[in-house]
């Protein structure tokens, strides 16, 4: 049984925080096996196949079905949100912003598969181990980074700045942020310092593109739970001991949207619920999960 989250824990692809970042790789895999006329990431297969769990590589392969275990509305979700990502990063790169920072960047490849514009500089950011998997396993592949790719080994629940800063960020020029799919993995008051750093941290004119999770109302957490712990037993039926609900951190925090809001960000934003429907993807069924109401949001700093 995987123990519960801790102030230092540490990670891999294969194991606590790391997995749920090996999980969404082999939906977004799937979801290019379906159909790449939203998204595509070509990447995404082999770098869960190197992870070596043996269910997510044959599912991410399509050796195996994913069957019950992953609801073909998780694929479309990857699908919606690898495409807000990319296009969030793009729309930045034509507005001339030429310095990108991916947050908790896990087997994201956006540095190694979109169009670039000359002279752009891309930091991820994860913790060192991840970090050198990632690197390690797309050279072996042969695949080289489509920009001016930088690495940060860092926590982000500890000083990341200064490493972000080492290798060569410039908080003077605008900058693109992502925070994807990390903010729930995170105490809610290392969140807020996280945004606040990426506030302090941006030119204005910067852009920042994260996800808005409203605040659970009565009962909401305890369904969320079951149905976290029911996912985890069906994978852990096929020998992957992921405990999902661990993972988590439940509780009051601040909704991202208006805290960025309030910091100077004017956002604009879809919920899943609407970009499924606005792709004309599977609606949502039994959303115990409340993933419908999530809101993608990307903005601009202010002056």
């Amino acid at each position: 049984m995987s123990s519960a989250r801790h102030d230092g824990d540490t990670w891999d692809l294969a194991s606590s925080v790391g997995s749920t970042a090996t999980m969404a790789a082999m939906a977004r895999a799937i979801a290019t096996r379906e159909d790449t006329s939203l998204f595509a990431d070509p990447f995404a297969e082999p770098l869960v196949r190197a992870v070596g769990v043996d269910v997510l590589a044959r599912m991410a392969s399509g050796e195996a079905s994913p069957g019950e275990l992953v609801d073909q509305v998780f694929v479309d979700i990857a699908k919606i949100r690898g495409k807000f990502y990319d296009d969030f990063f793009l729309d930045a790169a034509k507005a001339g912003i030429t310095q990108a920072v991916i947050l908790a960047a896990g087997l994201d490849s956006r540095a190694y598969r979109l169009p670039w514009p000359a002279g752009s500089v891309v930091y991820e950011l994860d913790q060192p181990r991840v970090i050198e998997f990632k690197a390690q396993t797309l050279a072996a592949l042969g695949a080289t980074p489509a920009t001016d790719r930088r690495t940060a080994g860092a926590d982000l629940r500890d000083d990341w700045p200064t490493s972000l800063r080492a290798a060569g960020f410039d908080p003077a020029q605008q900058t693109a942020w992502s925070a994807e799919g990390l903010l729930g993995y995170l105490p809610p008051d290392a969140q807020d310092r996280l945004l606040d750093t990426i506030t302090d941290l941006s030119a204005p004119g910067s852009r920042v593109a994260t996800e808005s999770r409203p605040n659970p109302r009565p009962g909401d957490e305890a369904k969320t739970k079951e149905s976290l712990d029911r996912i985890s037993r069906d994978w852990r039926g096929q020998n992957f001991d992921s405990d999902l609900t661990r993972l988590r951190y439940f509780g009051e925090r601040n909704e991202t949207g208006p805290y960025l809001t309030r910091r100077g960000w004017a956002l604009e934003g879809r919920t899943v619920r609407e970009l499924l429907a606005d792709n004309d993807l599977r609606s949502l069924g039994n959303d115990d999960l409340r993933m419908g109401d999530v809101r993608y949001v990307r903005g601009v700093l202010g002056k």
